[in-house]
């Protein structure tokens, strides 16, 4: 009678432990949906910024001296604001002309991170390798130091040679 008691409780904490692990699993996915609502608002952002500044200067309302005004501008209007350095924000315009007539990949570009998009679009010569290394991003969800690691050794040439 004992040992049938004692399976009991065993599969019962075996099925208990089953459950928690679950609700580790929900609390991790969630978590991860999260992020991903996050970097999806900041990459819309900056994108809306680089199209906004770029089309002032197709304009020719704006110089190359007013984005540095603007990152002053903001800096002083609120300097808990991060991340919008004259520097940073060349880049979002830069963010926004390469990709503005590439549709297949602006929906694919707010699912990395901005850092990660910065790598592509600093190291990745051709339209093409870029959307390779978009694709690897999302698909194995590469941490920046990771996806820097896969183009410095290769891995799009050797695909491309492999294909």
């Amino acid at each position: 009678m004992s040992d049938i008691f004692e399976r009991k409780n065993i599969n019962m904490q075996l099925r208990r432990e089953q459950e928690f692990s679950d609700i580790i699993s929900l609390i991790k996915q969630s978590q991860w949906n999260a992020v991903k609502s996050v970097n999806k608002e900041l990459i819309d952002l900056y994108w809306n910024v680089g199209r906004y500044i770029h089309e002032r200067m197709e304009n020719a309302d704006w110089g190359q001296s007013v984005v540095k005004e603007l990152a002053n501008y903001l800096q002083k209007q609120d300097p808990s604001l991060k991340g919008f350095s004259d520097k940073n924000l060349w880049r979002m315009k830069q963010f926004y002309e390469t990709y503005k007539n590439e549709s297949r990949l602006s929906a694919l570009l707010r699912e990395i991170s901005w850092t990660n998009n910065l790598t592509i679009l600093s190291r990745a010569k051709t339209v093409e390798e870029k959307e390779f290394y978009i694709h690897l991003s999302i698909q194995e969800r590469y941490s920046s130091r990771e996806l820097e690691r896969q183009i410095n050794s290769g891995v799009y040439e050797r695909t491309m040679i492999g294909n």
